[in-house]
């Protein structure tokens, strides 16, 4: 995008996707504990739950960087194109949310999550469609970024891999606030207490960790394709 009309009117949108996540986080997280209060369950533990979500961390993730994306370009125009750390931020922020949306239309999408609460549905379609699609626009045609070396790639995939690691060795620390269980995974793709137990998690995070590194890949080549497509001036 060149123009400074469309540079506005990009960061614009930034802003207002980021507003319409937040909104949608809250009144997910409202209505969870709101429940969970009504049935006089454990609100402390569904409050703890809720934001081990990867869907969620990812949407506020995504959030707080359109925020400031959106932000920088309307105070300071130009700076996205020469600042590594917001175009390395943005990367972070597409490859999650673009992996959210896959994993939960592919895998998740009619089956009951264990949170506690069913969710609210155009909250649930903004966090596991809408705002994954924004942001994939706003990597091929929004505002263009700055080039990334490929090292960027285990950048991206760092928090990925955190979050596997928390969600394993939490599991069977709590006790699942809804059925008493003794164990509480977000996802029944990393709950070894399914059938097919350890091997079928090792199985699903092979290949998801697969798809971080492949979406990653994919994200940091299109910041290079477009940069190489229309090189922009170097910054003063």
């Amino acid at each position: 995008m060149k123009s400074s009309t469309q540079t506005t009117v990009w960061s614009s949108l930034r802003l207002a996707m980021a507003v319409v996540i937040i909104a949608a986080v809250v009144t997910q997280l409202v209505a969870s504990l709101t429940r969970t209060a009504e049935a006089d369950g454990d609100v402390a533990t569904v409050f703890a739950n809720f934001f081990s979500f990867f869907t969620i961390l990812s949407n506020v993730i995504a959030a707080v960087v359109l925020a400031i994306a959106g932000t920088t370009s309307l105070v300071r125009p130009g700076r996205e194109q020469s600042s590594l750390g917001l175009s390395a931020a943005l990367a972070c922020a597409t490859t999650y949310m673009v992996i959210t949306g896959i994993v939960y239309n592919a895998l998740l999408r009619g089956i009951t999550l264990p949170q506690g609460s069913e969710p609210v549905p155009w909250s649930n379609e903004v966090l596991h469609l809408v705002a994954p699609l924004f942001l994939l626009v706003d990597l091929l045609v929004g505002i263009r970024r700055r080039a990334l070396q490929w090292r960027v790639v285990g950048v991206v995939v760092a928090f990925p891999l955190l979050w596997t690691a928390y969600t394993l060795i939490r599991g069977p620390l709590v006790t699942n606030p809804t059925s008493g269980e003794p164990f509480w995974y977000p996802y029944p793709f990393v709950n070894p207490n399914n059938p097919g137990g350890w091997g079928m998690v090792i199985g699903y995070v092979i290949g998801i960790a697969v798809a971080f590194v492949a979406v990653g890949l994919f994200t940091v080549w299109v910041t290079r394709r477009r940069a190489h497509a229309s090189p922009m001036r170097s910054a003063p």
